[in-house]
């Protein structure tokens, strides 16, 4: 597809264009994502216009909200190794410091595209599927993006903290939102691409974060991005709960 028009219709998902490298990293993407999806399932989204919209555009919306200044509903923590003052309002700075762990990444979505919006940051993808890593691995020696971990197994195995962690609609819910939930450092936060009718379970399912206003997803009837930044007060309890 011509950078053009993947620019056109990721407009209403970004308040920034994108960079012609960025728009040539996706169309190459997506080249890959049909070539593979054709021999393995990993997208029921077959237009290229919609992959753009669905896929692309859905995950650069949670980048916006993470990376870019200024946005409301942001991840309100700086990036874990480099303490600073906490801001209440800000989103995350673009550091080489800042890690981003995305669990059950699938065709690499929201994670691989995050990576291509801010690519200063280290991304862990944690796909169980061998298939599909497979594929991870492939698009990331594709597009020659460094600070990327395919992490081939369960996110129940995976030991390490990220700044921020991101799901994106999944099975079993509430599972994987106490999965997510403890792989986020104590000044981290968690971000969810879920349904509307989903927000009201989430206080009791991840009791340890402090939710910002969901924000409607463009081009969507009922999908919201929703923020939880960890509350340090409650860190501990649920650190135990992880090692337990």
């Amino acid at each position: 597809m011509e950078s053009q028009r993947i620019a056109e219709l990721l407009h209403p998902f970004l308040s920034n264009p994108l960079s012609d490298h960025q728009l040539n990293s996706i169309s190459t993407y997506i080249d890959i994502l049909l070539f593979w999806n054709a021999r393995i399932n990993l997208t029921a989204v077959r237009q290229p216009e919609e992959i753009v919209t669905r896929h692309f555009g859905e995950s650069l919306f949670v980048a916006r909200h993470l990376f870019s200044p200024a946005e409301p509903g942001g991840c309100a923590v700086e990036p874990a190794p480099v303490p600073r003052p906490h801001k209440p309002s800000a989103a995350f700075e673009r550091s080489h410091s800042a890690r981003l762990i995305d669990v059950g990444s699938g065709a690499g979505f929201p994670g691989l595209a995050i990576k291509i919006y801010a690519p200063d940051i280290h991304v862990t993808l944690i796909e169980s599927n061998q298939k599909k890593a497979t594929f991870l691995r492939e698009v990331s020696r594709a597009l020659t993006l460094m600070d990327v971990d395919v992490f081939a197994g369960r996110a129940e195995a995976f030991r390490a903290l990220a700044d921020v962690v991101t799901l994106r609609a999944v099975e079993r819910f509430q599972d994987s939102i106490s999965v997510a939930a403890r792989l986020v450092a104590p000044t981290g936060c968690l971000a969810l691409l879920i349904g509307r009718r989903q927000l009201g379970s989430l206080p009791e399912i991840a009791p340890a974060f402090l939710w910002h206003e969901p924000v409607p997803v463009p081009l969507s009837e009922s999908r919201v991005l929703v923020i939880g930044t960890s509350n340090p007060l409650l860190y501990q309890v649920r650190n135990e709960s992880r090692l337990q």
